[in-house]
């Protein structure tokens, strides 16, 4: 199926049962599928990403619609253009023809005035402040009271966004899952592979062998099977480890690690790690009661992010590169 193709699909969707939505006021694509070149063939790796405007936001998560694996989450308002401008994953949707329905007429002016100032100087420096932002917070935020999975996603997602600031800073896609294969090619481009290997170096993985990382992920995949099976609607991330969801989070990884970027595809094995473990323990089961966690602690040694000291001190780490990041970032704007 051709981008485009989805496009419209996701576009349905909305017309058809998005509008239903209580306080239904429009809706927006966001994502690699509004990134990509619309002629382009949809991956089965890839979803396509919908943000509902209600007034009673909710998650619906990932799911089929007419042959597409759509993710669908919803926000209660974007606030001013100012606000959309500055902030980087809202900016990234808006710079480009995203609006699917609006009742209003608000979505399609704020999407007009981004279209025009994304490039300028200023809202690049306020998006990359964004970002920069971003990582502090996951990173101060780490709660070592919090269960394990919690505790590794903060400081994983801080550790994360620092490709988002070179992102961002050349008005690339700061997308989620491939963040650190995008941040290559871009520094590729300018040369800079050099810092790329210093971006791995603060995940933990420069040093990764691809016969180890597949190791990690063949663990990973049984506890997915084992936990898609698992329904739990309280969780955010309930969707994410499903069945429907498994081309991406099990395959994608797969694909990566076939061409030669396993190191950049452990973000994302982490995540996905994370996230299972975090649905299970939700689902009522005891840490370590069915062994599931023993794989994670390997993968999180080979990071040297096994403790809580060990994520702390990375996180310090994260933090003092960060003047190195912007750098880099403004010399790429």
């Amino acid at each position: 199926m051709r981008i485009e193709e989805a496009r419209q699909i996701a576009r349905q969707w909305v017309l058809e049962e998005g509008a239903a939505l209580p306080g239904f006021d429009g809706a927006f694509l966001t994502g690699s599928a509004l990134w990509a070149d619309p002629a382009a063939e949809l991956a089965a790796t890839s979803d396509v990403d919908v943000v509902v405007v209600a007034d009673q936001p909710a998650r619906l998560g990932k799911f089929t619609y007419r042959g597409v694996l759509l993710e669908v989450s919803s926000v209660s308002g974007l606030g001013s253009t100012h606000e959309v401008l500055s902030d980087y994953h809202l900016a990234g949707s808006f710079h480009l023809p995203c609006v699917l329905a609006d009742p209003s007429g608000r979505l399609t002016e704020i999407q007009q005035v981004v279209s025009r100032d994304f490039a300028e100087r200023p809202w690049i420096l306020a998006r990359c402040t964004n970002a920069m932002d971003r990582v502090r917070g996951f990173i101060n935020g780490i709660d070592e009271r919090a269960p394990l999975p919690d505790q590794v996603s903060s400081w994983l997602f801080g550790t994360g966004v620092t490709t988002h600031v070179l992102l961002v800073a050349a008005l690339r896609n700061p997308t989620i899952r491939r963040r650190y294969v995008a941040v290559r090619e871009l520094l590729a481009e300018h040369g800079r592979l050099d810092f790329h290997e210093s971006l791995l170096e603060l995940l933990g993985t420069a040093h990764l062998s691809a016969a180890r990382v597949e190791r990690h992920l063949a663990v990973l995949e049984k506890v997915f099977d084992a936990t898609a099976a698992v329904r739990v609607p309280a969780y955010p991330f309930d969707s994410d480890i499903t069945p429907q969801a498994r081309p991406i989070a099990i395959d994608g990884t797969r694909e990566l690690i076939g061409r030669g970027l396993h190191r950049e595809a452990v973000f994302w094995l982490v995540a996905t790690y994370a996230r299972c473990l975090a649905k299970r323990a939700m689902a009522g089961e005891q840490p370590g009661e069915q062994g599931y966690e023993d794989g994670f602690r390997e993968l999180l040694a080979d990071l040297g992010a096994e403790t809580r000291r060990d994520r702390r001190r990375k996180g310090d780490l994260v933090l003092a590169a960060l003047p190195g990041v912007w750098q880099t970032a403004m010399a790429l704007c």
